[in-house]
């Protein structure tokens, strides 16, 4: 049997034992979109989406749902984050882009925690918009981006 990081040698599923590993400084920048039409874009710009501001609900949710990726992600360990940033990029023609950074001091990476956080705004975007957009759709949740650790650098082209 091949040797994956999340077996135990039964094949059972076992998070990963960081602990011999060094604390590093990491980081990881990820994205996602909420297409939807410019009218529900304007909308949003304009605050007039009844459920409130759009952008700082998907803020905060974003946040707190980066502290708890660990409790959502099976074998996901929880880390101490020291900074986590999101940003929206609102286009008429594109809907929202969604850009998250998370950077710990720890012996494990933080992109479940970037990927989580830019999924989580998006969903939070759509629950909002819903009553108004309800074609809105969450695309290109991807990682951009994550230095530090063993591996390194990794940058998407």
């Amino acid at each position: 049997m091949k040797n994956f990081t999340h077996l135990d040698k039964n094949g059972k599923a076992k998070m990963v034992d960081v602990s011999e590993k060094p604390v590093t400084l990491r980081f990881a920048k990820a994205e996602a979109t909420v297409k939807m039409s410019s009218a529900t874009v304007e909308k949003i710009k304009k605050n007039e989406i009844k459920k409130g501001d759009v952008l700082t609900t998907a803020k905060l949710a974003a946040i707190m749902s980066a502290k708890s990726a660990s409790n959502l992600i099976p074998l996901t360990h929880p880390i101490k984050i020291t900074h986590s940033d999101i940003k929206f990029s609102l286009s008429a023609k594109n809907g929202i882009k969604i850009i998250s950074e998370v950077k710990v001091f720890d012996t494990t990476g933080c992109e479940m925690e970037a990927l989580t956080m830019a999924a989580v705004a998006g969903l939070t975007i759509y629950d909002m918009i819903k009553a108004v957009d309800r074609s809105a759709e969450i695309t290109d949740i991807r990682l951009l981006y994550k230095s530090g650790g063993k591996s390194g650098l990794w940058k998407r082209k």
